[in-house]
C-alpha cells in the first residue's frame, strides 16, 4: 500500500505538457496565419494603391468604395496584422486579444473587398476564422486550475 503525501497523480504532469503543448501548437498556427493574412492583405493595399486598374469591382454591388482608400485600409491593416501575428510568439494576452480583434476587423475588411478579389478575399475570411477559433482555445492551465 503506497500512499501520496502531495496528493498529485502520477501521470498528471506528462498530461499537461501534452495538452498545453496542442494548445501552445494553435497559438503558433495562428501567429503563422495572422503573418501570412497580414502579408497578403498588405499586398492587395500595395496593389490597390499603385494602379487601381488591376481590380475590376463587380457591379452593382452594395458596397461600393474608392480603391485607393480601401488599399490605404488594407495596407495599414496589414501591416499591424503581422506585428500582432510576430507579438503572439510571446505568447502574451494582450497579443491573443489584439489578435482575436484584428482577425475580426480583416474579416470585416475582406467580406467588404469581395468584389474586388473574391477568391482572396474567401480564402482570407476563413483563415481570419480559424485564426479566432486558435486564439479563443482555452490553454491546458485555465482549464485545468479551475477543475482542482
Amino acid at each position: 500500500m503506497t500512499s501520496h503525501v502531495s496528493g498529485a497523480r502520477p501521470h498528471s504532469t506528462s498530461r499537461s505538457s501534452t495538452s498545453s503543448g496542442f494548445v501552445t501548437g494553435w497559438t503558433v498556427f495562428a501567429g503563422v496565419m495572422m503573418i501570412f493574412g497580414g502579408l497578403m492583405t498588405l499586398f492587395a493595399g500595395i496593389a490597390a494603391i499603385a494602379k487601381d486598374d488591376v481590380f475590376v469591382a463587380t457591379r452593382n454591388y452594395v458596397f461600393q468604395f474608392d480603391l485607393t482608400g480601401w488599399g490605404w485600409i488594407h495596407m495599414i491593416l496589414g501591416i499591424v496584422i503581422v506585428i500582432a501575428g510576430f507579438a503572439l510568439f510571446q505568447g502574451s494576452t494582450w497579443a491573443r486579444v489584439a489578435g482575436i480583434a484584428l482577425a475580426g476587423l480583416a474579416m470585416l475588411a475582406n467580406f467588404l473587398w469581395l468584389p474586388y478579389a473574391p477568391f482572396w478575399a474567401i480564402v482570407l475570411i476563413a483563415i481570419d476564422g480559424v485564426v479566432i477559433w486558435a486564439l479563443c482555445a482555452p490553454r491546458h492551465s485555465e482549464s485545468s486550475s479551475s477543475a482542482h
